[in-house]
């Protein structure tokens, strides 16, 4: 792999496995799309399918995290059911209520026998100040990169793949300077910023004043029941019933990032969107030199 404009090579390795990251609310088996009109093109649990695609095993081994719920247990009947529906049977649920619980939890063999890991909505400064820098996390991410293993995560779990991740401001206070709080996130993807529920929700301005303050990222922004499907960790494409808003913030000529205060909205000129729907494809673009 070559970065845009240069012509070194890029010797980060490039991942063998797929990320499957949801926009929330992904259809689990009902007649219709929550919160809207069923589309011309609405298929019942395709978001999860799509995930199980990604494995191409006939018989997946999946292990789905809920430890950013507060009702891990009910969550994870939710998935036990959808899963069957779709023939994924080899279902393991793991769940960690401190980072002492995870530090002391020797996964090595569930991990390495499993093709799939989901994780669930709900906190996602759980997922990571529970999991960052753990045995745990390196054994995903060496999976992901170099065993093929596919890694989905809807919500929060999908917000927290990402770095920078959001994880403080809502709708109430997002056009207000610095009211958006970011941190580092599990960093399946870096320089990328998830953002979910993202028409529903109307997180574009939220969304805007991370890539205002950190132009090297890109915003993507998913909408309820769709997901994007990273492979080779640059290649996009969507799937599901809504659209994925992508912003970019390269060419950005002018912001008031200098005199940001809560008192006074956001301002920034020359910001680039891209609006995609299922079956549209995006190469996320590689401007950060890679390092050791």
């Amino acid at each position: 792999m070559k970065r845009k404009g240069s012509t070194e090579e890029n010797h980060c390795p490039v991942p063998t496995g797929t990320l499957v990251v949801i926009g929330g609310k992904e259809n689990k088996g009902e007649d219709k799309p929550t919160n809207k009109k069923k589309p011309s093109d609405f298929i019942k649990l395709q978001v999860l399918q799509a995930f199980k695609d990604a494995m191409h095993k006939r018989d997946p081994i999946v292990e789905v995290v809920t430890t950013a719920s507060s009702e891990g247990d009910d969550s994870f009947k939710d998935y036990i059911k959808a899963f069957g529906e779709i023939g994924i049977t080899q279902v393991g649920h793991i769940h960690h209520n401190s980072r002492k619980e995870v530090l002391e939890d020797d996964l090595t063999e569930r991990i390495k026998n499993a093709h799939g890991v989901f994780f669930s909505g709900g906190d996602q400064l759980k997922l990571t100040s529970y999991y960052g820098g753990t045995d745990f996390l390196t054994q995903l991410k060496d999976g992901y990169i170099h065993k093929q293993k596919v890694i989905g995560g809807t919500s929060a779990g999908a917000m927290a793949l990402s770095t920078p991740m959001i994880y403080a401001g809502n709708e109430e206070v997002q056009e207000l300077g610095g009211q958006i709080k970011v941190t580092t996130g599990l960093e399946f993807l870096k320089d990328v910023c998830i953002d979910t529920h993202f028409v529903h929700r109307g997180r574009f301005v939220r969304m805007s004043q991370v890539i205002i303050t950190n132009p090297t990222s890109i915003g993507i922004g998913i909408e309820e029941d769709t997901a994007i499907l990273v492979k080779e960790g640059t290649n996009i494409e969507v799937v599901g019933t809504g659209l994925v808003i992508i912003i970019e913030g390269f060419e950005i000529e002018a912001t008031n990032m200098d005199e940001f205060s809560e008192d006074k909205p956001v301002t920034a000129r020359n910001l680039k969107m891209h609006l995609l729907s299922s079956g549209e494809v995006y190469e996320i673009p590689q401007v950060n030199p890679p390092h050791k």
